[in-house]
């Protein structure tokens, strides 16, 4: 196989995965939407969690809430709970590293706040764990999953599944989703800034 028939094919899964999860999923990431700006509007936060790229990815939205997304708007207040190493190696030492976002759930979750959790299996342990925690405190709760879905859809008030087990594609459609619902808050709190 050549180099450009092999890149022809990753995009076109990344193109015919995100065509899929456009035609079936668009309801859901609407009310993902919604969820999100009506937490944000109460003053709520928003905690996103994830493993390895869906760590990365949660860092990314978080500071799209924070800084902006693509209007001038005042600051969201979002959190990524994977980026404090001294707390993520302490709670790992000390107890275990499937309590690592359950404990920090604990220590800064509020009923009214979301708990966003990103896993592309859908059976990442401490992420189930996380959003369990947030349930039984009163926080919302909002998965991106891969997959069927697996554990962290069932943990969650509202999942976005993405029906593929190819870690890279999912984490493809996992940014899209995530990019869109940052355009999406944003539109629903801030509608003065799309006219004209």
């Amino acid at each position: 196989m050549s180099l450009e028939t092999r890149f022809r094919e990753a995009f076109n899964e990344s193109i015919d995965l995100k065509r899929r999860v456009l035609e079936a999923q668009g309801p859901r990431v609407a009310g993902a939407a919604k969820l999100l700006a009506q937490v944000f509007k109460s003053g709520g936060k928003v905690l996103i969690f994830g493993n390895g790229g869906s760590a990365a990815d949660a860092q990314h939205l978080a500071a799209e809430f924070v800084n902006r997304f693509q209007v001038e708007r005042p600051p969201l207040a979002a959190l990524a709970l994977t980026t404090d190493t001294s707390i993520l190696t302490a709670v790992a030492n000390d107890y275990d590293f499937k309590e690592i976002f359950a404990k920090q759930v604990r220590a800064l979750g509020r009923p009214g706040d979301l708990a966003w959790g990103i896993s592309t299996s859908g059976n990442s342990a401490n992420v189930v764990a996380g959003l369990e925690t947030a349930r039984a405190l009163g926080l919302k709760t909002l998965a991106l999953s891969g997959g069927d879905g697996g554990p962290v859809a069932a943990a969650s008030d509202a999942a976005l599944i993405v029906p593929s087990r190819n870690t890279p594609r999912v984490q493809e459609v996992h940014i899209t989703i995530g990019h869109v619902l940052c355009d999406l808050v944003d539109y629903l709190l801030f509608p003065e800034k799309f006219t004209g």
